[in-house]
């Protein structure tokens, strides 16, 4: 991979991180009931995910991912459903003040991640970015360990760096809300989003 390659493959994964979609709206709907701390992990669970998909693709193996049928749509049902069932518990979230009821400890950090996971794992664009836009940056076929790593690095970078800029921007919006009313409403229009995005992903085919 060329170094103009690779700048212009970190571009179009970070344009492709900040598209809205279920990982968006799940950053966004995270970040303002539990601030931008708590958006790291989801975060890093989607962007984990992305590059398993990177690199099947890269080992010649999107074709397999275009091929799961009936299982993906069992995936994707399921992740759909999970996000749905979060955003109704934020509807019906606590009134918290001061943030505390964002989950913290290693169990609350490995559940963020493994929700990350499932949210990317399980959204059709993702499969789709890769397999139609991995040979526009890059000859699958001349590709050795080097550019693969290097692809997988860019990745991690470039989206990373769109996720949590949204949840920056949608945490300083936060601070906007200090009263109990203004609280149960950012609750509720976080576990509406956080609704949407799986109704969203449950009709994506």
């Amino acid at each position: 991979m060329t170094l103009e390659s690779a700048m212009s493959f970190l571009a179009a994964v970070f344009l492709f991180g900040i598209t809205p979609g279920p990982g968006v709206f799940a950053i966004l709907a995270r970040a303002l009931v539990g601030g931008v701390g708590s958006c790291a992990l989801l975060a890093l669970g989607m962007v984990v995910s992305d590059i398993i998909y990177l690199v099947a693709a890269c080992l010649g193996l999107a074709v397999i991912a275009t091929l799961w049928g009936d299982a993906f749509t069992v995936i994707r049902i399921v992740g759909a459903v999970y996000l749905i069932y979060l955003g109704w518990r934020m509807w019906r979230a606590p009134l918290d003040l001061e943030g505390e009821n964002a989950k913290g400890g290693a169990t609350g950090m490995a559940l963020s991640f493994v929700q990350g996971f499932l949210i990317s794992a399980s959204n059709p664009k993702v499969i789709l970015f890769y397999i139609a836009f991995l040979p526009t940056f890059m000859d699958l076929a001349a590709l050795d360990a080097g550019d693969i790593l290097l692809a997988s690095a860019l990745t991690l970078i470039g989206l990373m760096l769109g996720l949590m800029m949204i949840a920056l921007f949608a945490a300083k919006a936060r601070r906007f809300f200090r009263t109990q009313a203004s609280v149960q409403t950012l609750n509720r229009s976080a576990g509406s989003i956080m609704i949407g995005a799986g109704v969203f992903l449950a009709t994506k085919h």
